[in-house]
This record gives C-alpha cells, structure tokens and sequence, in this order.
C-alpha cells in the first residue's frame, strides 16, 4: 500500500514537473528577450511598491485605538468602531451628498467637454491654427490651485469682479447652492484642453480613407462626425470612464479646501475635507484612516462595475 501511494506521488510529481517546466521556459525566454523593457520599469515598478503598497500596512490603524507610544500595531482592536462612528455621524449624509453632487458634476461634464472639443479641434484645417489652438486650450491646465481659487476669487467679488458686478452685493463663493457648480465649471473649463488630447491622438489614427469614402457617398460634416469621428472615440472614451470611475469619491482636498468659507460649509464639506479636520487637526488617526479606507473601497466598488458593465454592454474593459 505504500509503496502504491509513493508510486501515485512520483507520477503526481513528474506530471507536475512536465506541465511547469514549459512554463519556466518560456518566462525565462521572455525576460532573456524584453530584459530591457523590464529595467525601464523597474523605477516605476519601486515608486508603486514604496508609495502605493507599503503605505498599506497603516491601514490596520482603522481597526485599532490608536496609541502613538505603542505605535501601529500597538493599539487595542476595536474592529469596526470607528466605522460606525462614521456611520452615525450627523453630517454623514451632507458630507456623502456634497462628495456625490460634486463628483458626478466632475466626472460627467468633465468627460464630455473633452470629447466635443477635440472633435472640433479635429475640424480645423489649416494645421497652424489647429496647433495653436490646441495649445491655447490646454495651457490652464497648468495654473496652480491656489492661482486658480485666486482667479474665482477675483472674477466674482462684488462690485469689482468682472461677473461678480452682476451678482450683487455677496460673491458667489458665499452662495452653498452655488458651489458645486463653481467647482465643477472652473474644473472643466481649466483640465479640458489637456484631456482632449488623447482624443486627438485617437482621431489621428483614423484612416483617411474612411473620410474619402464618406464623403464620395455624400456625407456632410455633422454626418463624418457621426460615423466616424465618434465610433473612432468610442473605445477610448469607455476606458477612461472606467478609470474615472475609480475616484467617483475622489473630490481633490486642495480646491475645496480653498473654496471653503463659513458661508458654504454646509455645501462644500467633502469626505477629503472632513478627513483632515479630525485627522490632522482632532488628532484622530484611527477615525480618519476609517474614513479613508470607506472611501477606497467605495471608489473600487464604483471601478469594478463600471468595468463589468462596459464589457457586458461594449465588450470594452480594463481587466
């Protein structure tokens, strides 16, 4: 009977060995010829793993009572207190409406405003301005946040800003209705040149054949951008949606924080925001970290179904 068992597991074995040695093979054949492009990623590849997954390790703090003599293991476990807190929260519903209302705004007028410009940009057809107005469009995106909070600030204070005068006697940086759509608007108009330009490089590769096809069977312009401005867009634009969706939570702490005012608090206080007040200012690590992780995991439920539903329905994914 043994000497059976040790048979089956000598068979089991070279079975085993014969079904992993081709695979060790090749994976060996493929660093031997692509050792190049995996030592150009090697930085890339030690900035993710130092900055992105070692950081991890403090997630535990969500779990445990903090103590900073003891450090992040120390602490006594208190599983999901710090959740429920959160949960139980007051301001926990105004905070999610705020988060919500902002990034949906974002995210939806800042994925269609790159679309429509790059498809006109692409109907320009002298070169030299197609070029510069291409480049117009996307120097925005490189003012700073504070120089951009500054410049609303400038434009809508009352009396003397060239659309505050229109608003009476309050900036609209005071009115809580009012905010979201600032947000959003200066957001666009500031990062849509410089997202389009994936759109272009996509609308670059498009056969001009297809163009010459089309308009030999008495396509206009509206009728190309239909047909082939757009189908050529499609699969692009549901990758970056998907991505996108990945931070439907993710409203940046920098410009909220500077459009806060005691006037639109009750509007403008968002997960990232509130974080830092009883994070960094309460002193409250293990509360915040609670926080921050819900939001993680929100963001990466919102990203694993929007790729499931984008492969169902276009047959476009990620994974």
């Amino acid at each position: 009977m043994t000497s059976r068992i040790t048979e089956e597991a000598v068979v089991a074995a070279s079975v085993h060995a014969l079904r992993t040695e081709p695979k060790r093979r090749r994976l060996a054949e493929h660093f031997r010829r692509h050792w190049q492009l995996w030592a150009m990623t090697l930085p890339a590849i030690g900035f993710i793993i130092v900055f992105a997954y070692i950081p991890m390790y403090g997630i535990q703090l969500a779990f445990r009572e903090f103590d900073v003599t003891k450090g992040l293991t120390g602490g006594d476990w208190v599983g999901f207190k710090y959740f429920e807190q959160f949960f139980n929260n007051p301001q926990f519903g105004q905070i999610m409406l705020n988060t919500v209302n902002i990034s949906l705004w974002t995210l939806v007028m800042g994925f269609i405003a790159p679309i429509i410009l790059a498809i006109l940009i692409n109907q320009i057809a002298s070169p030299r301005i197609k070029g510069f107005t291409q480049t117009i469009t996307y120097m925005p995106h490189f003012i700073s946040t504070v120089v951009m909070v500054a410049i609303l600030q400038i434009f809508l204070a009352p009396g003397s800003g060239i659309m505050g005068r229109f608003f009476g006697d309050t900036s609209l940086l005071g009115d809580p209705g009012a905010f979201a759509h600032l947000y959003w608007i200066s957001e666009v108009w500031q990062h849509t040149g410089w997202n389009c330009i994936i759109y272009l490089a996509a609308l670059s590769s498009v056969d001009t054949a297809l163009y010459e096809a089309a308009k030999i069977d008495g396509a206009g312009r509206l009728q190309l951008i239909r047909h082939v401005d757009i189908p050529a867009l499609l699969p692009t634009a549901g990758i970056l949606l998907i991505l996108n969706m990945g931070s439907v939570l993710g409203v940046g702490f920098e410009k909220v924080f500077l459009m806060q005012n005691t006037l639109n608090i009750m509007s403008s206080e968002v997960i990232s925001t509130y974080v830092y007040r009883v994070g960094i200012l309460g002193n409250q690590f293990s509360y915040s970290t609670a926080i921050g992780l819900f939001n993680a995991l929100v963001n990466f439920a919102f990203l694993i179904l929007a790729n499931y539903i984008a492969k169902r329905a276009s047959n476009t994914s990620i994974f």
